[in-house]
C-alpha cells in the first residue's frame, strides 16, 4: 500500500542542494544527453540521485574513471555531482571530462554543499597550527572522511571518531595542540562528547578559530509551517 492509500502524511525533507542536483539530472536527460554522475558508489545521496533519474547514468569517482567510460568522444554528455565531495577533486574530474568530450555541459562546483566546502577550507588552515586532528563523523560520511584525508594530506596525524569513546590516549602523546572539527551533519552533542573525553585525559584550554558566518537558510516543508488544523470536537449528544 502507498502512503496515500493509507492516508499517511509525507514530508519531503530532501536537502534543497541535493534536490537541485536531481532537477539538473532530469533536465539533462530531457535534452537527450547521457548523464555522468560524479560521486561515491553506495553513498546514500548517490543511490537517491540515481533513483530519481530514469535515463542512462554513468557513475564515476574521480578523473581516473573518466578514461574508462565506454562512450565516444562526440557523445552529448552532462555531468552532475554528489554535493559532499572535495571541491578540488571534483574540479579535477570535471576538467578531465571536458578534455575527453566535445559536447559537454554541467553545473559549476558551487553546487558542492557550502557547509562541506567551508569545512574543507577551515581544516586546511587548522592543520597548519595543530599537532593532531580529530574529525567527528561517521565512517560512511563522505565529507567527514574527506576532512580526515585533508588533515593527513597536510602532514599531521588525523583520526575520524564518532564520539569521545573512540579516543586513544597514545594519539596525544607529545602533542600540544589538538584540532577538532566535524562533518556537516554531525550533531553538536557528539562534538561536546569528544571535548569532555579530552578533558578526562588532561587539562583542556578551548579556543574557537574565526570562521565564515553561514547565513544560508532553507525553508521548512510547507506542511510544517502551515497553521495547525482546528481540533475536531465531538458533540456528546452524538457520541
Amino acid at each position: 500500500m502507498t502512503p496515500k492509500t493509507r492516508q499517511l502524511s509525507v514530508l519531503d525533507a530532501t536537502c534543497p542542494l541535493v534536490a537541485k542536483v536531481h532537477r539538473q539530472g532530469r533536465r539533462y536527460l530531457g535534452q537527450g544527453r547521457t548523464v555522468i554522475l560524479i560521486g561515491h558508489a553506495g553513498h546514500p545521496e548517490i543511490e537517491g540521485t540515481i533513483g530519481q533519474l530514469t535515463g542512462p547514468v554513468h557513475l564515476i569517482r574521480d578523473r581516473d574513471d573518466v578514461e574508462r567510460l565506454d562512450l565516444p568522444a562526440d557523445t552529448p554528455v552532462a555531468y552532475i555531482t554528489q554535493t559532499t565531495l572535495s571541491v578540488d577533486d571534483t574540479r579535477a574530474t570535471i576538467d578531465a571530462l571536458k578534455a575527453r568530450f566535445f559536447d559537454i555541459v554541467g553545473p559549476d562546483t558551487r553546487d558542492i554543499c557550502y557547509a562541506t566546502h567551508n569545512r574543507q577550507a577551515a581544516v586546511r588552515k587548522l592543520s597548519k597550527i595543530v599537532d593532531v586532528l580529530l574529525v567527528v563523523g561517521a565512517a560512511n560520511s563522505s565529507n567527514s572522511c574527506r576532512l580526515r584525508e585533508i588533515g593527513a594530506d597536510e602532514g599531521i596525524p588525523s583520526y575520524l571518531v564518532t564520539d569521545g569513546s573512540e579516543l586513544k590516549p597514545e594519539w596525544f602523546t607529545g602533542k600540544a595542540a589538538i584540532g577538532l572539527t566535524a562533518g556537516a551533519s554531525a550533531p553538536e552533542v557528539l562534538v561536546e562528547d569528544v571535548i569532555n573525553a579530552l578533558r578526562c585525559l588532561g587539562p583542556v584550554e578551548l579556543t574557537t578559530l574565526p570562521g565564515l558566518n553561514e547565513k544560508i537558510w532553507f525553508p521548512l516543508p510547507p506542511e510544517l509551517t502551515a497553521p495547525d488544523p482546528p481540533s475536531r470536537v465531538l458533540d456528546p449528544s452524538h457520541a
